[in-house]
């Protein structure tokens, strides 16, 4: 099992910047497949951005393309969101996801992810 705890979201003006984390607990982190994802009040969870197990390839929204960052850290097990330019069009539930073994590039869809962590707010104001 896989465990994920994201972190470092908040209230923030539009313009400003977050980095968001997940920390990851399990086996062989380094060979799953990470992504972020989020959810604002009455819509569906939609692709924000996902990296390969080494990180090697990423792959974004276009709605953030240019503004955000996936990166990670396979030696503290953690998965990074910076975000920059942030829109209030970006607040939202944001949620780190983990899949264990290979899939299409790139997985944008919510059902090939096995592990969600419990999601963290980010709200922009403007």
């Amino acid at each position: 099992q896989v465990q994920l705890v994201e972190s470092g979201g908040g209230l923030v003006q539009a313009g400003g910047s977050l980095r968001l984390s997940c920390a990851a607990s399990g086996r062989t982190f380094s060979s799953y497949i990470m992504g972020w994802f989020r959810q604002a009040p009455g819509k569906e969870r939609e692709f924000v951005a996902t990296i390969s197990w080494s990180g090697s390839r990423t792959n974004y929204a276009d709605s953030v393309k240019g503004r955000f960052t996936i990166s990670r850290d396979n030696a503290k097990n953690t998965v990074y969101l910076q975000m920059n330019m942030l829109k209030p069009e970006d607040t939202a539930v944001y949620y780190c996801a983990a899949r264990g073994g290979s899939y299409y590039w790139p997985p944008v869809s919510n059902n090939v992810y096995d592990y969600w962590g419990q999601g963290t707010q980010v709200t922009v104001s403007s």
